[in-house]
C-alpha cells in the first residue's frame, strides 16, 4: 500500500470510497461529509492554500484518503483532519496509523499548532486510532464545519 497526494484523477474513486464507507456505517447523509459539494471535487478542493489531500492506493486501487486544510470560520493556526475514511479491505492493517502520520507531518509543515477532527460517538475505532494518535477529546466544536450531526469533537497538539 502506498500513500500519495491526490490526483484529478483520483476525484471519482475517491467520491465513491467515501461514499461507500459512510453508506457501510450508516452514516447520517445530511450534516455529514456525505453531503458535502467538495466529494466530487477532492483534487480541486484541495488546492486551496494551507490544503493537502492524500489517498492509500494499492495495485491501482485507492482504499482509504485523508486530508488536511484550515479549520473552517476559525481564527487561529488550527487545521482540521478531514475525509479521512477507509475501505472495510484496508482497515486493521496500520494504514490509518500512516495517514495521520502523513497528516501531521503535513500540517506541522504548514505551520500550524493544533489539529482538530469531528467524528461520529459510534466509530469507536477511529476514536481509538485518534487517541491513540495523541488526540483528545473536546467539550464542544470549534470553527464551522457544516457537520452538525458529528458530536465527537477532539484535538491534537501539534
Amino acid at each position: 500500500m502506498n500513500i500519495r497526494t491526490i490526483k484529478m484523477s483520483d476525484n471519482v474513486a475517491v467520491a465513491k470510497v467515501i461514499r461507500q464507507v459512510l453508506i457501510d456505517l450508516g452514516v447520517p447523509k445530511v450534516g455529514t461529509a456525505y453531503a458535502d459539494k467538495s466529494l466530487d471535487m477532492m483534487f480541486e478542493n484541495y488546492l486551496a492554500p494551507k490544503s493537502a489531500y492524500f489517498v492509500l492506493e494499492a495495485d491501482g486501487q485507492i482504499l482509504g484518503c485523508a486530508g488536511v486544510a484550515p479549520l473552517e470560520q476559525f481564527e487561529g493556526p488550527v487545521c482540521e483532519l478531514q475525509k479521512m475514511y477507509f475501505l472495510e479491505e484496508a482497515r486493521g492493517k496500520g494504514a490509518g496509523f500512516k495517514m495521520i502520520q502523513v497528516c501531521i507531518d503535513q500540517a506541522k509543515e504548514f505551520g500550524f499548532d493544533q489539529c482538530y477532527l469531528e467524528t461520529m460517538p459510534y466509530m469507536e475505532a477511529a476514536q481509538k486510532l485518534y487517541k491513540k494518535t495523541g488526540f483528545r477529546y473536546l467539550d464542544g466544536p470549534m470553527g464551522n464545519t457544516g457537520h452538525y450531526s458529528c458530536s465527537v469533537h477532539m484535538i491534537l497538539d501539534l
